[in-house]
């Protein structure tokens, strides 16, 4: 099948291969915190995006991307870039560059939905990565008062006293602030489970009683 077109078959990844072969590469580059990514133009073989790249164009991934954002800027780029491609293919096409190997290989396994579970022994940084990768298709979560609750927009903050890590250390009109292994999470937009996705203040209009300070989330339905 891959013989049977005249110029072979074409491929747009959304990547800068060799880096995140794969099914999520979107995802894994921002919980990576990558500073850029980009597309490939490649030329298809019989291996997982392993084939050589024909064109390549980069972009930096913005501390407020998240998968969606990105993934509209890269569509924009990848249809730029294969159409500079498709145009190329008879009167000047482009050389094949085969991909690196060894350690610049790396793989974007599938988003798999446990992933999404915050873990607040991790560094703020990471963390506030792990939710804007996982918006909006699987929403970073954790557990408080026994049910889930998706952290949808947050940010890193510098933590001001020692806490337990998950421990609300502050809540305002607009955000609260949670304790994690290294810094602080600045939390801004949830959604609790069943219910649509709200702004913190619109959670603490309706939900009054839900967060408070000295709270603290778990990592299961039943604490801990």
């Amino acid at each position: 099948m891959l013989a049977l077109p005249k110029y072979g078959c074409l491929n747009v990844h959304a990547s800068l291969l060799p880096r995140w072969r794969g099914a999520a590469p979107i995802e894994r580059a921002i919980v990576a915190r990558d500073a850029e990514t980009g597309v490939c133009i490649m030329q298809m073989d019989a291996g997982l995006d392993t084939g050589p790249v024909l064109l390549r164009r980069s972009i930096p991934i913005a501390s407020d991307d998240t998968s969606d954002s990105l993934s509209q800027r890269l569509c924009a780029l990848g249809k730029e870039a294969l159409c500079t491609v498709l145009t190329r293919l008879e009167t000047d096409p482009p050389t094949p560059v085969p991909q690196a190997s060894g350690e610049a290989v790396t793989y974007a396994a599938k988003i798999q939905k446990q992933e999404a579970l915050i873990d607040w022994h991790k560094g703020a940084a990471d963390i506030a990565a792990q939710v804007r990768a996982f918006y909006p298709r699987v929403p970073a979560f954790t557990y408080h008062h026994g049910a889930r609750l998706r952290v949808l927009q947050a940010v890193p903050q510098l933590l001001c006293g020692p806490a337990e890590p998950g421990t609300i250390m502050k809540v305002s009109d607009h955000s609260f602030l949670v304790a994690c292994g290294e810094g602080a999470l600045e939390v801004h937009a949830v959604q609790l489970d069943g219910k649509n996705a709200v702004t913190v203040a619109a959670l603490r209009n309706g939900h009054p009683d839900y967060l408070a300070p000295h709270q603290r989330f778990a990592s299961s339905p039943h604490g801990g």
